[in-house]
């Protein structure tokens, strides 16, 4: 027993130490199981989760929520990362929760459980998160793209909440998120019908920022990375927090919060060489403080 503890001691350290290399996770022990995650972009500031469930259309299940939100961990203490990418296939982002494995549980376990609690690790990251979304994403796939900061298309994604199908509803913020982006009338058509919304139907919704052909989603969504990144990251960080309140707070209460915020520019590094530069008329030099 003593010599089984030890050994998963040294297991759980040796899996803490690992390194990106490439396009997969690298340690003394096993990569990720369902997710590939790498650093991209000139600078390699950001950083991209790729989920790699194909056989199951990238369906999310526990553990592969639980190594996004440990790539997740990794890339927000990541100083030289300002943004990060996820992405799925050229054929599917993800097709939804795990049915098989939520199957035979019950509300007593969903209820003192938490079930789907930490799925919402996404929407807290404090560095912008960019959905490079290509073919289906449908029920979990579909709340997973929603919790992130930006959605970028390609031209034959599917978008739906599918949920009513199954005799259930969405979970991981659905209802909430798809009726802030789409409006009332269009989230209800799509959570009562499960109709799906094509890519250029979701850019003309709100749904997402730009659609792009296949191959060019995931370079486009980088770039979008690149660009965010090569700004101050602590700004980044209270501009995010202040759009993010538009949609808990009433306006009045919204605007004081983002009336803080700017004033607490004011006791930063970056945005004194930000206004600098502007005046001498060069490129901001931003060092994060």
């Amino acid at each position: 027993m003593v010599l089984f503890c030890r050994s998963a001691a040294f297991a759980v350290r040796q899996a803490a130490s690992f390194i990106f290399t490439g396009t997969r996770r690298y340690s003394t022990n096993a990569p990720f199981k369902f997710i590939l995650a790498s650093k991209k972009g000139d600078k390699e500031n950001v950083g991209l989760i790729q989920l790699n469930r194909p056989k199951a259309l990238n369906a999310l299940c526990d553990l592969l929520m639980r190594e996004v939100n440990e790539a997740l961990d990794h890339f927000e203490e990541d100083s030289q990362v300002g943004a990060v990418v996820i992405t799925g296939s050229e054929k599917v982002f993800a097709a939804g929760a795990d049915i098989k494995e939520m199957h035979n549980w019950t509300f007593p376990a969903c209820y003192t459980g938490n079930f789907l609690a930490h799925w919402n690790r996404v929407c807290s990251a404090k560095k912008p998160v960019i959905a490079a979304v290509n073919g289906l994403a449908l029920g979990g796939g579909c709340e997973m793209a929603m919790m992130c900061d930006i959605i970028y298309a390609g031209e034959k994604a599917q978008f739906g909440q599918p949920e009513i199908l199954l005799g259930t509803i969405p979970g991981a913020g659905g209802t909430q998120r798809l009726t802030r982006a789409v409006g009332k009338s269009l989230a209800m058509e799509m959570v009562l019908t499960g109709k799906r919304l094509t890519a250029q139907e979701a850019k003309q919704a709100g749904l997402v920022s730009g659609v792009f052909p296949v191959q060019q989603l995931v370079p486009e969504a980088i770039r979008c990375g690149e660009r965010i990144a090569s700004n101050s990251k602590i700004i980044t960080a209270m501009a995010k927090e202040a759009i993010n309140a538009a949609f808990e707070l009433p306006l009045a209460e919204g605007n004081r919060l983002e009336k803080k915020l700017f004033y607490a520019t004011f006791a930063t590094e970056d945005r004194k060489e930000g206004m600098t530069a502007f005046l001498e008329k060069r490129k901001a030099s931003f060092k994060d403080k």
